[in-house]
């Protein structure tokens, strides 16, 4: 995908996340070093759970954010080098932090439509 595919990609998500507003979300973030080839035996992950209360993109750090009930998490919209939607209701980003360090966060939501 090229950058410009990525960004408007990325872009019309968060046009349209309101819906999942008030949904039960899950996101399962993974640590890996392997970009061509993601082992989850040798990827360190958290899973977080919560109700998506509101997004927004943070302009100071260019951040791109979900908010619960006391959970916060964020995603660096300028290292994002993969986003796609892989399922119902179900999103993956991919962010390179180095050469050979790259986050992926897997988005869940439990919506009912």
């Amino acid at each position: 995908m090229n950058s410009e595919e990525l960004n408007l990609n990325i872009i019309a998500f968060f046009e349209n996340i309101q819906k999942y507003y008030g949904c039960k979300t899950e996101i399962t973030e993974g640590l890996f070093s392997e970009l061509e080839d993601l082992d989850a035996n040798l990827t360190t992950w958290n899973l977080s759970e919560f109700d998506l209360i509101r997004s927004a993109y943070r302009n100071n750090g260019k951040r791109f954010m979900f908010e619960g009930n006391s959970m916060y998490y964020e995603i660096s919209g300028e290292r994002i080098i993969d986003f796609k939607q892989s399922g119902r209701n179900k999103y993956e980003f991919i962010e390179q932090y180095s050469e050979s360090v790259f986050r992926i966060t897997k988005i869940r939501f439990n919506y009912k439509y």
